[in-house]
């Protein structure tokens, strides 16, 4: 809304008038969420099949999502007079699942800096403290050492914000977004993970920092990559964080929204690749989440509790994956729905099982899974294992199979009608 002659910044005035009368701090008034309740936010998420949930704490915009101590540019001070990060993770902590906070307050230096180019509220707040200080220039956000460089006493009151949360919230995971890797944040960064480490080691508590591109040390805290994934399964464990929206990480009127299928092809493959999905979505300003966003989660929730055993607990099987639809690497590579066939599958290993998810399954008929051919292992060691038995879950029938140089070969009850990936449960003797 302050990049001059954008979209945003042209409904603005249409809308409100000028950025000098009515700027982004008059819009916190309208932040009431009157209609929020974190029970029901976290009942919803465990019907989902989430295991963990990760609350915005503090994004670019310098607005905290909690009571603090250090700022009254806060949700428990101002528009809803409301502690949601607390209310989140005692609702997520009392429903049994693990409580984290995000923060992207570093971001901040420089998110507020447009508004400096042209007559608008942010020029008259130029001040340290001001909730929109320090609106700095915005350059390139990939250089490492960009300047002008965040100074001490703007790293100093990045850190003690985040020991804040840390101190009041105790949450067993802490994502930050990617701007922390700057060269000027690194030493800040490091007394950050010794403080959280050290105060769940006091707590007698196992904590994670998910960070993206190489902020930290590998090894030292668990990668994240947005909107996108590797290519090849890993040997340690790591995380993508997409949204439900293709367009939008916030409720925005005419999103965008991907499928419930999508999504769980998604979560399939991240997890064949022993990856973690952490899933976003945008509630409403009034405390609601939008129908969409509930329609989706339920659906993904109503597939886990089917075919969860493949995805819960599991781990990397020999292949992550098999067929013509290979992941695409990197960053922002979920932005287009993947079109799987029925020659793709994606595996995992759980107890005395694998699993074999069939991306998009043949209405009826069989299916053909090369990867675990029966082949003399002195030629190529495929899988020279013994199968004790083969079923498909959530169907009680009985899976007629057999298996030969040309892979194992499952048949597809008629009766099976879905949308969605079928998982069939490998028992080996």
């Amino acid at each position: 809304m302050y990049i001059q002659d954008s979209p945003e910044y042209k409904h603005h005035i249409a809308t409100y008038g000028s950025h000098k009368d009515f700027g982004y701090k008059d819009f916190i008034p309208m932040f009431k969420a009157e209609n929020f309740n974190s029970d029901e936010w976290v009942e919803l998420f465990k019907n989902a099949g989430a295991e963990y949930v990760v609350p915005v704490a503090e994004h670019h915009n310098g607005f905290q999502l909690y009571k603090s101590s250090i700022s009254h540019w806060n949700s428990y001070e101002m528009g809803p007079q409301i502690d949601i990060l607390g209310e989140i993770s005692k609702s997520t902590n009392s429903l049994g699942l693990v409580n984290g906070a995000s923060s992207h307050r570093v971001e901040h230096w420089f998110f507020m800096g447009h508004g400096r180019e042209f007559e608008s509220d942010i020029t008259d707040n130029e001040k340290e403290g001001d909730f929109y200080y320090p609106a700095m220039p915005e350059r390139e956000l990939h250089d490492l050492f960009s300047t002008p460089t965040p100074t001490k006493s703007f790293l100093e009151d990045w850190l003690v914000r985040c020991c804040e949360i840390v101190d009041n919230y105790n949450p067993k995971i802490f994502y930050f977004d990617w701007w922390i890797q700057h060269s000027a944040v690194k030493p800040y960064l490091r007394k950050f993970a010794a403080y959280y480490y050290n105060r769940a080691i006091e707590r007698g508590t196992e904590v994670v920092i998910n960070y993206k591109h190489d902020a930290f040390m590998f090894g030292t805290a668990v990668v994240d990559i947005e909107r996108g994934q590797f290519a090849d399964a890993k040997p340690y464990i790591w995380q993508t964080d997409t949204s439900v929206a293709r367009n939008s990480w916030c409720y925005t009127e005419n999103n965008s929204y991907k499928t419930a299928n999508e999504i769980i092809c998604n979560l399939i493959d991240v997890v064949s690749k022993n990856g973690r999905l952490l899933l976003n979505i945008g509630p409403k300003a009034d405390g609601t989440i939008p129908d969409e966003d509930r329609s989706i989660l339920l659906e993904i929730g109503r597939w886990l509790r089917t075919n969860g055993e493949g995805i819960y607990g599991s781990s990397v099987w020999r292949y992550s994956e098999e067929g013509p639809t290979q992941t695409k690497e990197g960053q922002f590579s979920d932005g287009a729905e993947t079109e799987y066939t029925d020659k793709d599958f994606r595996f995992t290993v759980n107890g005395d099982n694998i699993y074999i998810f069939a991306m998009n399954p043949a209405k009826s008929g069989s299916i053909t899974v090369k990867s675990l051919a029966d082949v003399d292992a002195s030629v190529k060691p495929l899988f020279n294992g013994i199968i004790n038995d083969v079923d498909l879950l959530g169907y009680d029938g009985k899976i007629s199979y057999k298996r030969d140089g040309d892979g194992l070969h499952m048949n597809i009850p008629k009766e099976i009608e879905t949308e969605y990936p079928i998982v069939f449960r490998i028992n080996l003797a």
